[in-house]
């Protein structure tokens, strides 16, 4: 009898600790999981998209007037008309524009970049908006690149990419 009250005490505390969990997970999915710590999705949504672009033709030119073109300018426009913001470029290296973007000056940055890219460790990039063959018969997958931690703003992004690719 004593034995049948441990049990049910012990099946009590780990009904409760379920309970306890799924609370916690189920507040987390309700306050818009992933997050931005820095809040960069709440932000440019309805406001400003700070974009850095860096020549890389064709995927990104820079007239002498400062204004880009390309294929990943493109992107980001469209991107910045789904979330209601304005884009406002920053034409420069790409060395000078991701340390903006690790300092929190710049929202994304384009400039031709591959999965390999060596900024891997200093920025998040996206998923592959498109693959190309290389003279030599490699593939190479392009990137933009956001700052790390934004993960509200990268999943935005990422989404927006795949629903672009699906031609929704």
């Amino acid at each position: 009898m004593l034995g049948e009250v441990v049990v049910s005490m012990r099946s009590c505390r780990r009904a409760l600790a379920v309970a306890a969990l799924l609370a916690v997970l189920g507040s987390g999915c309700a306050s818009g999981f992933p997050k931005d710590p820095e809040g960069t999705l709440d932000r440019v949504r309805g406001g400003e998209l700070r974009a850095g672009v860096s020549e890389s033709p064709p995927w990104t030119e820079v007239a002498d007037s400062g204004r880009p073109s390309g294929v990943e300018v493109e992107l980001v426009e469209e991107f910045a008309d789904r979330i209601d913001a304005e884009v406002v470029w920053y034409p420069g290296a790409e060395s000078h524009l991701i340390r903006s973007l690790e300092g929190g000056d710049l929202d994304v940055v384009v400039a031709g970049l591959t999965e390999t890219s060596p900024w891997a460790k200093h920025a998040a990039l996206t998923r592959p908006h498109t693959e190309i063959e290389t003279w030599d018969g490699r593939t190479e997958k392009l990137v933009l690149a956001t700052r790390l931690g934004e993960n509200g703003f990268l999943a935005e992004l990422e989404t927006f990419l795949v629903e672009r690719e699906e031609g929704r």
